[in-house]
């Protein structure tokens, strides 16, 4: 960066697309100030919640505490929940104090929609580590009785959902049983309220899921939109459906903190942005991963690897900005999935000119935890 000051950039969150922006950020630009703001200083590796219940993880493998990350990068770390932001973002408002900055990145993720009646009889299984802990100890417990797997969307934004940790925790469960020898004692039903769940993985990849679920012996109840969840029952304009554990991912929608701005949203409550991943309307404010709305196909993911070529993205064009220089870089639309069961994994990709998927393999497990444990190596 030109100029005697280098410019203090303030990024939001401890998640995927915050921490990428910062490694962006510090590789680009040496000197610039660099302030992150988040409750704690660790990141919490999600992808990896699905192997808390069969135990090829636990909860501690999964907790990386940030202070060697920012202490190499030349970080500084504001403990605090951010509650609005002033002057156009100039000014990030947190619950310990006020954050001033000449650039900002928000990378806070988003917010599962908990307003169907009985919500708090499932288990929302991305939200952290101690609700699988929850369903863990209570699968553990059980002799026997009726499993139930479900996610739905975010009806005023088509991307705002995440499905594909359900496939897994579905198929997981389900191949665990089996190794107990307790698989005959269970049900197991998958329920969505779309007819084609993971459709957004491509064409290709449903009838897959729905012959893997067969073959599995998981029932399906598809296509009905959900009315309530009771303790022992999920109820739906199609049926009800006995059960005696929930696990239900709802769809996506902005963080609480966002009602509290200025900050434009799109229909789902995300805060609108651009191709360059610029906030609509505001100077130097940027936003990738699950918090922004963003232009693209009706498939664009929210996932981990989205969240970070968009903070890739936003870094470099922030960077740009503080420079004087246009923000001209985009982001490139992919989605690269392994939906694992805790011994093989299905290969998917897509993006607007390919759809790959490829049969269930052992490969494609190890590969999973093999890039687990090259990725975590950036922040430990």
């Amino acid at each position: 960066m030109t100029g005697t000051t280098p410019p203090h950039i303030a990024v939001l969150g401890t998640g995927f697309a915050a921490l990428n922006a910062v490694r962006v950020l510090r590789k680009t630009d040496p000197y610039a100030k660099i302030t992150v703001i988040g409750r704690k200083p660790e990141f919490v590796y999600l992808p990896s919640l699905i192997w808390l219940p069969s135990g090829i993880r636990k909860p501690q493998d999964l907790i990386i505490p940030l202070a060697n990350f920012f202490e190499r990068n030349k970080v500084e770390f504001h403990a605090g929940d951010v509650i609005g932001l002033d002057n156009g973002g100039r000014t990030v408002n947190t619950s310990t104090g006020n954050v001033e900055n000449a650039g900002l990145i928000i990378g806070t993720g988003g917010r599962f929609i908990k307003k169907l009646p009985g919500i708090e009889n499932a288990i929302t299984p991305c939200e952290g580590i101690e609700p699988v802990m929850r369903f863990t100890e209570k699968l553990n417990s059980m002799d026997g009785g009726t499993l139930a797997f479900g996610f739905a969307g975010n009806p005023k934004e088509q991307t705002a959902m995440r499905g594909g940790p359900m496939f897994e925790f579905l198929f997981g469960t389900e191949k665990l049983l089996r190794k107990q020898g307790r698989r005959d004692k269970f049900k197991i039903v998958f329920f969505s309220p779309a007819p084609k769940p993971g459709i957004r993985l491509g064409q290709k990849v449903v009838p897959r899921l729905m012959a893997r679920m067969a073959k599995c012996g998981i029932d399906t109840h598809l296509g009905h939109k959900m009315v309530r969840f009771e303790p022992d029952r999920i109820v739906t304009e199609g049926g009800e459906v006995p059960v005696d554990v929930i696990l239900f991912m709802p769809g996506m929608t902005g963080n609480k903190w966002f009602d509290d701005t200025d900050l434009p949203r799109s229909p789902g409550g995300m805060i609108e942005a651009d191709a360059q991943c610029r906030v609509a309307g505001w100077e130097k404010v940027y936003v990738a991963g699950d918090s922004g709305s963003f232009p693209g196909p009706d498939w664009l993911p929210k996932q981990a690897h989205m969240a970070d070529i968009q903070a890739d993205t936003a870094a470099r064009n922030l960077l740009d900005e503080l420079g004087g220089r246009a923000p001209s870089r985009g982001f490139k639309t992919e989605l690269m999935c392994v939906i694992d069961n805790g011994e093989d994994g299905t290969f998917v990709a897509r993006t607007p000119s390919l759809n790959l998927v490829l049969p269930p393999l052992r490969l494609m497990h190890f590969s999973k935890r093999w890039f687990e444990v090259l990725y975590l190596r950036r922040y430990r």
